[in-house]
């Protein structure tokens, strides 16, 4: 399902956009996360992002961290915070520092990048040098959901051939 929702939003990337919307100033929200409590913290990871919202003339609206969660739970406070108030419009433009620090499995992070661009969310990563604002962004978003979907055919194909394998030894599927 998720990949059929990829695939509507990558084609829907790809629409004129007018020099106008990408020059007001923009809401932005900061999502930071760290994996462990133990000398980690987010502070790195917000002062960056807080300088290049200011470089860059955006609101800073909310800074949403996850303290010792790791990045392969799709169901983090934080991160479900996040995704509720992008629902009600709270802010245009999700940054992070890193794309790893938003999530670690590739389906997940696909599916929720495309969930706000449904919204008309535009979302950020810092480090990766990844704006689905510019046209080089929603191209390496494309890549990106182009991995997910092999990724997804791979684990299908090999679930398949476990279960031909299981039947041949007569062991139920």
């Amino acid at each position: 399902m998720y990949i059929q929702l990829c695939k509507r939003e990558i084609a829907a990337r790809f629409a004129p956009v007018e020099n106008k919307e990408i020059m007001k100033a923009e809401r932005v929200a900061f999502y930071a996360r760290v994996s462990t409590l133990a000398g980690q913290s987010p502070e790195m990871q917000l002062v960056e992002l807080r300088e290049y919202a200011g470089r860059r003339g955006w609101e800073r609206i909310e800074e949403y961290v996850d303290h010792g969660v790791s990045g392969a739970k799709e169901s983090r406070p934080a991160l479900n915070r996040l995704m509720v108030d992008a629902k009600q419009r709270k802010f245009d433009v999700v940054a992070v520092w890193k794309l790893d620090r938003f999530g670690r499995s590739v389906a997940h992070v696909v599916v929720a990048l495309a969930e706000l661009e449904a919204l008309g969310i535009t979302f950020v990563s810092l480090k990766d040098n990844l704006d689905l604002s510019t046209p080089s962004g929603r191209f390496m978003f494309q890549i990106v959901a182009a991995f997910a979907e092999l990724e997804r055919a791979m684990i299908q194909e090999r679930v398949r051939a476990g279960l031909q394998n299981a039947k041949r030894k007569g062991k139920p599927g």
